[in-house]
């Protein structure tokens, strides 16, 4: 569907190029819009890396009077702003009607773009991968290097499976969607049951983005291959929920409904999931942290480990209502042997949360692991703070009814 949907995006803008009537079928180079009989295919590259690290990122419109690079991802290398998300860039227009701009050296990573044109977001029909947010199509740069090996991918071991499942919501009355990493081996059948992390995106995000932007699939079958995790399966659900009056993105008991009592039963009956607290797990980034706040940390009973990536409780209402709704279930927690994974970067426009956030932890007596970085509210961080939350994951035994270790 994504890509049906994206191919009639740029067919109304006119981006491929057609040969002359009469000229050999052959593709053109020549960004041009000319009437055939048949289309042949308009054969440039973008975005292409370029020997000195930076990024060349072209388009074909001849018609267009201006048309923008934009970005929250791509470093923004002008003078005014080093270091600072790329936004709006604009580009310049050749003698044959290709528009391209430069940026960098940019470090390797995985950033989103698309182009902007009279107003319109497009992606960049010459990208190889794709990502679906909440506001639309984006396309993937992936820039390869040594210090983020561990977060692409590897062709040299084994890879699991990211698997699309619809399942039916009765708390909402709708069909949801939801990602599912199940990891090398185990499409092959047989006995053996998995832990289940369940990781939520960010508000401007989808059930997609942490398997193409975030990278979670490669960052899984990676750790995996090293041994320096156990082979689990990873649920990515829509954070998302149909817009109802008095829920919104922070405080939506619809997300805490539909997770415990529709996604999670769903994946316990059609996977070979441990179906207790001990074998599942809950994170999310940003939105999908303040779910995890809302109904991970405060159902011990349910998710064994937590993390919370780039959120907390920003003021000191929000403070002094999840406390009182959620005290008992705090103490709970503190009770409880799971891994609780604190993490946010220091230029994060959430920053001011995290004491807030910090001592309800704190005066609740809440054990947890607390990672403080550089950067801002950027998938570089998130990706990051992944690859050291997974190792911690289902390391601790939980008391069962007898008070035995299990």
């Amino acid at each position: 569907m994504k890509r049906i949907a994206m191919l009639g995006t740029v067919s109304a803008l006119t981006i491929c190029s057609f040969a002359a009537e009469g000229r050999a079928q052959t593709a053109s180079t020549v960004c041009s819009v000319q009437t055939v009989k048949a289309p042949l295919p308009l054969v440039y590259q973008s975005p292409t890396v370029l020997d000195d690290g930076r990024v060349r990122f072209r388009i074909c419109l001849p018609e267009a009077a201006k048309v923008d690079l934009v970005s929250s991802d791509l470093p923004d290398v002008s003078a005014a702003s080093p270091g600072a998300g790329a936004g709006a860039q604009e580009m310049t227009r050749d003698a044959d009607g290709f528009w391209s701009v430069t940026l960098g050296p940019v470090d390797p990573g995985a950033y989103r773009y698309a182009f902007e044109v009279a107003g319109a977001r497009i992606p960049d029909p010459k990208a190889q991968v794709f990502s679906q947010g909440f506001a639309g199509i984006s396309s993937i740069l992936n820039v390869p290097g040594p210090q983020v090996a561990v977060q692409m991918i590897d062709p040299n071991i084994p890879h699991g499976q990211v698997s699309i499942v619809q399942y039916t919501s009765k708390s909402l009355g709708t069909t949801r969607r939801a990602h599912v990493y199940t990891p090398p081996g185990y499409m092959r059948g047989g006995n053996a049951r998995y832990s289940v992390l369940y990781l939520v995106h960010g508000a401007g995000d989808s059930d997609d983005s942490w398997t193409t932007i975030g990278h979670a699939n490669d960052i899984l079958d990676n750790l995996i291959a090293a041994g320096k995790i156990k082979p689990m399966i990873v649920v990515m659900p829509y954070g998302h929920t149909p817009p109802r009056k008095g829920v919104n993105w922070w405080a939506n008991i619809d997300f805490g409904n539909d997770l415990l009592k529709d996604l999670i039963p769903f994946i316990d009956s059609n996977y070979r999931s441990h179906a207790e607290a001990r074998g599942r797990a809950m994170a999310g980034l940003s939105m999908g942290g303040n779910h995890t706040i809302q109904f991970g940390i405060t159902h011990p009973e349910i998710f064994q480990d937590i993390g919370v990536f780039s959120m907390g409780l920003s003021d000191s209402e929000r403070v002094k209502a999840y406390v009182k709704e959620y005290g008992a279930d705090l103490k709970r927690r503190s009770a409880s042997p799971g891994v609780l994974f604190y993490a946010i970067g220091r230029q994060d426009f959430l920053y001011p949360s995290v004491a807030p956030t910090r001592k309800v932890l704190d005066d609740a007596k809440i054990t947890y692991t607390y990672r403080e970085t550089a950067g801002g509210h950027v998938w570089q961080n998130w990706r990051e703070y992944l690859v050291e939350f997974l190792p911690l994951l289902f390391s601790k035994p939980q008391q069962n009814e007898r008070g035995n270790a299990r």
